[in-house]
């Protein structure tokens, strides 16, 4: 087999293909052996009439039709990898020529357009300088951090009077769309000011006292209604306050490790100042990756924009977006999301690549571990899926473009607008070590997802298209996380399809909280 490569642009190609007949034999006589099982020939049992037979009953150009089109993927698959190419979309076929069928010669001819990932030139990415904001933990942040421990110690206690931000409720929900009751929730528990229910719910029920109501107008959140304008009534059935403990040695042990509250309280300061070189850190990753975006030009194809937008406006979740879902300004966001993650991906798996970036057991263990726990699953239960789905390789490519950005990284000169330099050696040191959050994050861009996760010959069968993310997101039944229609394993997996024939073939993170003594925890209990 011959197969050479034409470049019609750094992002698509035109492949010519050429199987020799010795080379097509095989796939003809398994034709042969699959026709024998479908035709009846008297005096022959099924899967044992002759070729010359099958000849005459089928001609042998509908036997060559066969092996063609059971063939064609896989010599399509071993010319991708042959070229070296990594392709994108689905392939284009036109077939050009075939063995002629009456001289029992010539040969498979074909060729093949496809969209490919580009290649790219890495310019000097070492001693990248960034500036960050300078921070530091002030007083404030630890009695914020105070008063969410305590609040965890809370009790609260019933009140007569009405309600207040903070408050907590107990009420009961019936949503009425045109006059008609679409749905209903009672003895549900809410905190004025969490936001966790529905748009305009903290205003209608501030104020209220025990055994009041109000109606506001609001778009329901989910199930059939889901983005319908509603009536929602809401009926106060119970208001209560959250009273704090006192900080002191007795809280302290009861809370945390600690014996006194003075441990406590310096324990906290810690956390603070780390949780503030965290945010540093963070900033300072993402302008790295800003900049070596602006140092490369990384062309992305059309098709991959394409495809996104398709599955996120047309896909499965879609219908339940809301009528604003699909606007001009949504559909810009989602491709300038999506070309930025593309670029992303292609400058970071080239870093890898440089910088020989590896991905141990352990670390792909981590990451489907912390996963997991986002998308309220067991990690073995998420671990099989993603197996089942083929997704593995996409993980590992996204923890391996984690790793690259944290060398990245690493190699940086950070400072903050004093112009005191920045020490990140811990939080590079986490990046490596916890491999829990997509690298994809820093363009905010969950829709683009991974665009060039595998091998472009791992997976032989099509549909083992959507990212690490979407397919999680899938099974947890969560929505909006679309975020892998572009795999460059799916492109590869696609079987061609041929687009014209020849006549005789053309028919057919969150900072740590004090730990908690195991006895003082159970006392507490």
């Amino acid at each position: 087999m011959k197969s050479a490569v034409e470049t019609l642009s750094p992002t698509r190609v035109k492949l010519a293909v050429e199987v020799p007949l010795e080379e097509l034999k095989p796939n003809i006589d398994e034709a042969y052996k699959t026709i024998a099982t479908q035709v009846q020939v008297p005096g022959f049992r099924k899967g044992k009439v002759p070729q010359q037979l099958i000849d005459q009953r089928v001609g042998r150009g509908y036997v060559i039709e066969t092996a063609i089109n059971d063939g064609l993927n896989g010599f399509y698959q071993a010319a991708v990898q042959e070229t070296g190419i990594r392709p994108l979309s689905r392939p284009e076929v036109e077939i050009t020529e075939v063995p002629d069928p009456a001289k029992k010669e010539g040969q498979l001819a074909f060729s093949v357009e496809l969209d490919i990932r580009p290649e790219i030139e890495l310019p000097e990415y070492k001693g990248i300088e960034v500036t960050v904001q300078p921070v530091e933990a002030s007083d404030d942040d630890i009695e914020k951090a105070m008063d969410e421990l305590r609040g965890r110690f809370g009790t609260l206690s019933p009140v007569d009077r009405p309600a207040k931000d903070g408050d907590f409720l107990t009420i009961d929900l019936t949503a009425s769309v045109d006059g008609e009751e679409v749905d209903s929730a009672q003895d549900l528990s809410y905190q004025i000011g969490s936001g966790t229910m529905l748009e305009g719910m903290d205003e209608a029920v501030t104020g209220l006292s025990e055994d009041e109501s109000a109606v506001f107008e609001t778009k329901l959140a989910g199930g059939e209604y889901a983005g319908v304008d509603a009536q929602v009534k809401i009926l106060v059935k119970a208001v209560k306050e959250r009273e704090l403990p006192e900080v002191d040695d007795e809280f302290a042990q009861l809370a945390s490790e600690f014996d006194t509250a003075d441990e406590l309280r310096a324990d906290l300061a810690k956390q603070a100042s780390e949780s503030k070189l965290m945010d540093q850190g963070v900033e300072a990753r993402d302008l790295v990756l800003d900049k070596l975006v602006e140092l490369i030009q990384v062309p992305v194809p059309e098709s991959v924009v394409e495809e996104q937008l398709e599955q996120h406006f047309n896909g499965e979740n879609a219908h339940s977006a809301g009528e604003d879902h699909d606007t001009e300004e949504h559909r810009a966001e989602i491709r300038t999301n999506t070309e930025r993650a593309f670029q992303n991906e292609v400058i970071l798996d080239s870093v890898a690549d440089k910088e020989e970036v590896g991905v141990s057991q352990s670390e792909l263990i981590d990451y489907i571990v912390s996963t997991a726990g986002q998308y309220g699953m067991e990690p073995n239960q998420f671990a099989q899926m993603l197996d089942q789905s083929g997704q593995v390789q996409m993980i590992v490519g996204e923890v391996r473009r984690r790793k690259a950005l944290a060398k990245v990284l690493e190699y940086a000169t950070v400072t903050d607008t004093t112009g005191a330099a920045i020490d990140l050696s811990e939080f590079v040191r986490g990046e490596d070590e916890e491999d829990a959050t997509s690298i994809v994050d820093a363009a905010d861009a969950p829709d683009a997802g991974d665009t060039a996760g595998a091998d472009a010959t791992d997976a032989p069968d099509a549909g083992d298209t959507a990212g690490a993310d979407a397919t999680a997101a899938d099974a947890a039944e969560s929505t909006e996380q679309t975020e892998e229609a572009t795999g460059e394993s799916e492109a590869a997996a696609q079987e061609p399809a041929a687009t014209e024939q020849t006549e005789e073939a053309a028919e057919k993170p969150a900072a740590e909280k004090p730990r908690k003594k195991p006895a003082k925890k159970k006392a507490a209990e």
